[in-house]
């Protein structure tokens, strides 16, 4: 299993550098260069972008023990393989990447558009999504280990949206702030006051 679908632990750097949208549910195109979206004032940005580069780069270089777990072995669960990691990593600086809520501050208050899927929180009038997570890839939060708090954006919208597959990836446009929300799901290092929620179209 671990050798066929997404292993967050020891494939999660390989797979930033497919960002904006980490995903092997959806065929999306590499992600491009930063760059101003003409005309509505908002910073196109990347995931990876939002990650301190020391986090990076330890994410970059993970322990090799975690590139020895035996295909089909019960460490070999998706359920287990964050704690897995945090076990088995030798390199401390690896296993606070994991776990990092650092953040890159000069993006606080920045107007900003960045893609992701959909983790509901919270439902408004007529079951319209209010408040939720975004993460870079299907599944993250719900059916597999969260990514590291900073990459991971808490989002409200007072207005809310009618969400009708998570399984879509979206748009979010807003102002973002480096603030930490704590959740049973997962921590977000981000915060995002949504302004407009657009399906995800490649650029």
């Amino acid at each position: 299993m671990l050798q066929s679908q997404l292993s967050f632990l020891t494939r999660f750097a390989s797979v930033l550098t497919l960002l904006p949208l980490l995903s092997l549910c959806a065929g999306f195109a590499q992600a491009q260069e930063e760059k101003a979206t003409e005309g509505d004032g908002y910073r196109t940005i990347e995931w990876i972008d939002l990650m301190p580069e020391d986090d990076l780069d330890a994410l970059l270089n993970p322990p090799e023990s975690l590139n020895n777990i035996a295909d089909g072995s019960a460490e070999d669960q998706i359920a287990s393989q964050m704690q897995l990691a945090i076990e088995q990593a030798s390199d401390s600086r690896y296993q606070q990447a994991l776990i990092s809520t650092r953040v890159v501050s000069t993006f606080d208050g920045q107007a900003i558009r960045l893609p992701g899927f959909i983790v509901p929180l919270e439902f408004g009038e007529e079951q319209r999504v209010t408040k939720f997570f975004l993460v870079p890839y299907f599944g993250a939060c719900i059916h597999m280990p969260p990514p590291p708090p900073n990459q991971i954006v808490y989002a409200e919208y007072d207005e809310g949206f009618q969400l009708q597959s998570v399984y879509e990836p979206f748009w979010l446009s807003g102002q973002l702030s480096t603030t930490t929300t704590e959740n049973e799901l997962a921590t977000a290092a981000y915060a995002i006051a949504v302004e407009r929620v657009e399906p995800y179209t490649e650029e």
